[in-house]
């Protein structure tokens, strides 16, 4: 029996080629996108559960507040002495490892190879009991275990010591140590939330030359240590937390600067789960760039908001033939059929058509997942005999779409009267159906809202790429720079300058694009004494050169000035932001004030005018600029003008001069500013590429309609062109019906992506005002694809010839 429905149902697929095309290609794109999605939606969810103890595993926290009860950061690393006190006061920590990451110039000194490193992780000997990092060649239980030891990775093991036995040889770190290799632990897989290539063991940091053992007892203010322990229960978990504000105020002591808040009032510990941190954790420090849940759930929604595009074409499609069909369904019941018998019948046409669809989907799946690997950066592989989850769905997805797609057809076509049917009585009863009015409304009301925040999306990147940042990011080259350079950087930067394509050299501890992180207690003169001010003012360690380089101008006030011996140690230029929250009416005013930060008192000689340090999506920061005398910088900012590429070839002429053997490592200020906006352009093309699928199976639906609607009243075009109807006055006719339709579903999409879009831009501090204009745009379009989708059969029936129209039955 199911081989004949299934016979049946081939032979009604080849007999209505055009509508079974129409169905087959809409199901396979809309399968295909809801594959690919899910696809990367899986591989998101996954992270970091590869770890057997994953469900255990949390991280510390830390944030800080301010005086008004705000949280001003919220690490997702913590001082270094939290480690040992945690693993002493509670008794419920199973193991407990900290980390610190950093990058370091790493040499083969007997190869002369050097290589900047940037995941050098400083790791204790517990990570082992805690992560799953198998390790390959070495001893387990010895790793990490002495001071200048380290493990590779099996990337990195390759690169430096290419067909050779990695253990036993020597690397050195800095200009002055070296580490022995231990062993060689496999390479996390990519979907870790941090990847370390170098593990070096922890009680390094002990020598006074790398760290020093006091400051990882006593050193609070460096929260550069990630801390994760294993925890047995969640309840246990809790209780800690509950605990933690006494652990606060029982190892920091004391109060604030101000001296009225316990540290637990100004700073709290908190524990996040392992399996939280890629798609729940948006802190101020991460180890890596982590995901979105909201993105993870969007893109879900729309992939069966496209899936349920393409049932609804199907459902269209279905009911609005079923005039074809009826006679064959009376037939079929006059002998003997039953009504369950004719629903499976449909029902097995419906999944063989999915199940046509969703091999053709595997097909384009296969194709385009190259694409989106290379767009997300991840490596997806879609084995579907291997990965379960992926066969499960393919063996699901014919027998739920078609099972969802023909349901409504199948017991409507099934439930026909045959004497009813026999006799013609259904001939016009099948105009105007309210329910294919209704799926066409939902069809292009999710349309048109994909359009508008597609849209939006696009606008938000193009002004936050173009608005003015209050300082010139363009033709600016940054590159690193080493304590080895430090003494001769003056001569290194007199030769930078001896070419006319170097406009500026100067250094900094930050660069625009960073996030500002640092912050230390200021204090201004207020009568006769210094009063803490209750902002939370951001530092910059700069030189005198840096705000030049940059271009920032400035509000009231002066440069640094090397002339002026005072300004190395007692000298603050404020931005206007800082000067308008600590009080003053106007920058002027802040001039030649007194005013402390961090315990060293000064003066403010100058006042920037605010400028966007950080990304659009944050408020400007109160900021400080001050110079460094222990030369505490980290980055060299280069102006160029004229020919970049003779530029940088003179920029590295001179590197390679005064850091021979160094990695000449540049990059483009401009560019990394540009980076910092990723996650949106991502998210727009992606938006864009699916609101394109989704359009197309709308058309597709609306193609099958429009052609159905032509063919059933062909004899009324005839009759109207044999009383002088023109092609125009007939394509008016048939279109305006589904434009109507078209009408209303702008209507109903519009206040749905207002509020959608008005939600996702509260999330950028600086932003476009949506206006109407995207939204009239959103209902063009819609407009134009209609008529373009229904005008090919208006005008093809419009221009036939009448006398062949009045012949049809």
């Amino acid at each position: 029996m199911l081989r004949n429905y299934f016979k049946t149902g081939f032979r009604n697929l080849v007999r209505q080629k055009v509508y079974s095309v129409i169905n087959i290609a809409g199901l396979a794109a809309g399968i295909a996108a809801c594959i690919l999605i899910f696809l990367y939606v899986k591989d998101e969810l996954s992270y970091d559960r590869h770890h057997a103890k994953a469900d255990k595993i949390y991280r510390v926290t830390r944030d800080f507040v301010s005086n008004d009860g705000s949280v001003s950061l919220h690490l997702g690393h913590v001082a270094p002495p939290f480690g040992p006190l945690l693993e002493q006061d509670f008794p419920q920590i199973e193991s407990i490892a900290r980390l610190l990451q950093t990058s370091l110039l790493v040499e083969n000194v007997e190869k002369q190879k050097t290589f900047r490193e940037e995941r050098i992780m400083f790791a204790e000997p517990a990570i082992f009991d805690i992560f799953d990092i198998p390790i390959i060649d070495g001893s387990r239980e010895r790793a990490l275990k002495e001071p200048f030891t380290l493990l590779l990775s099996n990337k990195l093991a390759d690169k430096y010591f290419p067909g050779e036995e990695p253990v036993g040889q020597l690397l050195k770190l800095t200009s002055t140590s070296s580490a022995r290799v231990t062993g060689v632990f496999q390479s996390l897989p990519d979907n870790s939330h941090f990847h370390p290539d170098i593990l070096v063991a922890f009680n390094t940091l002990n020598d006074t030359a790398v760290y020093g053992a006091e400051q990882l007892r006593t050193n609070w203010g460096n929260n550069s240590f990630g801390t994760y322990m294993v925890i047995n229960s969640e309840q246990e978990a809790e209780n800690m937390q509950a605990q933690l504000p006494a652990f606060m105020d029982r190892h920091l002591g004391g109060t604030d600067h101000a001296g009225d808040r316990k540290p637990s009032d100004f700073s709290r510990l908190y524990l996040q789960k392992l399996t939280d941190i890629h798609l729940r954790s948006h802190l101020d420090s991460e180890m890596e760039a982590n995901g979105d849940i909201n993105t993870v759930m969007i893109l879900a929604a729309v992939a069966l908001v496209i899936l349920l595009i393409a049932c609804i074409n199907y459902i269209n499609l279905s009911t609005a033939r079923y005039m074809s069909r009826a006679k064959e369904v009376g037939v079929r019941k006059v002998v003997g059929a039953e009504k369950h018998d004719l629903v499976f019948q449909f029902l097995s046409e419906s999944i063989l058509i999915a199940l046509i669809a969703t091999l053709l989907a595997v097909g384009i799946t296969e194709l385009c997942l190259p694409w989106l690997n290379e767009f997300t950066g991840k490596n997806i592989g879609s084995n579907i005999f291997t990965d379960r989850w992926l066969l499960g769905l393919t063996l699901l997805l014919p027998l739920l779409v078609g099972g969802l797609a023909g349901l409504y057809p199948a017991f409507y076509l099934s439930r026909f009267l045959p004497a009813m049917v026999l006799k013609g009585s259904l001939s016009n009863s099948s105009k105007n159906p309210l329910l294919r009015k209704t799926l066409v409304v939902v069809q292009f009301s999710i349309s048109i809202i994909l359009i508008i925040a597609t849209g939006i999306m696009f606008r938000q990147l193009v002004y936050m790429q173009n608005k003015d940042l209050g300082f010139e990011a363009e033709n600016v080259v940054i590159l690193p720079t080493y304590t080895t350079l430090t003494p001769q950087f003056e001569a290194f930067k007199s030769e930078l300058k001896k070419s006319a394509l170097v406009e500026g050299v100067g250094r900094s501890l930050l660069i625009p694009s960073d996030r500002l992180l640092n912050s230390m207690g200021a204090s201004v003169m207020k009568g006769d004494s210094m009063a803490q001010t209750s902002v939370t003012i951001k530092f910059v360690n700069v030189d005198h050169d840096l705000l030049d380089v940059f271009e920032v101008q400035l509000a009231a006030g002066r440069n640094f000035d090397r002339t002026r011996a005072t300004d190395d140690t007692a000298a603050y230029i404020l931005n206007n932001a800082a000067a308008r929250m600590i009080g003053w009416q106007n920058p002027q005013e802040a001039i030649d004030q007194v005013f402390a930060y961090g315990g060293r008192k000064g003066r403010i000689i100058g006042v920037t005018e605010d400028f966007h340090f950080e990304s659009l999506h944050d408020e400007i920061s109160p900021m400080v600029y001050m110079l460094s005398p222990s030369n505490n910088y980290t980055n060299i900012a280069i102006r160029i003008n004229g020919d970049t590429r003779q530029a940088l070839a003179h920029i590295e002429q001179t590197w390679r001069q005064f850091l021979p053997g160094y990695p000449f490592e540049y990059s483009f200020l401009d560019q990394l500013y540009a980076e910092t906006y990723k996650a949106e352009r991502d998210k727009g093309v992606i938006f864009l590429i699916f609101s394109c699928i989704a359009i197309l199976i709308a058309c597709l639906g609306l193609f099958g309609l429009a052609s159905y609607t032509t063919v059933q009243r062909t004899k009324e075009i005839g009759i109207r062109k044999v009383f002088g109807a023109s092609v125009m006055r007939i394509v008016t006719l048939l279109s305006k019906d589904f434009l109507k339709l078209v009408l209303v579903a702008n209507l109903l999409a519009w206040p749905i992506a207002w509020y959608a879009m008005r939600t996702w831009l509260n999330d950028f501090a600086y932003r476009i005002e949506m206006g109407t204009g995207i939204f009239l745009l959103a209902a063009l379009l819609a407009f134009i694809i209609s008529v373009v989708t229904i005008s090919y059969q208006a005008v093809r029936a419009a221009s036939a010839n009448p006398v062949k129209s009045l012949r049809t039955e």
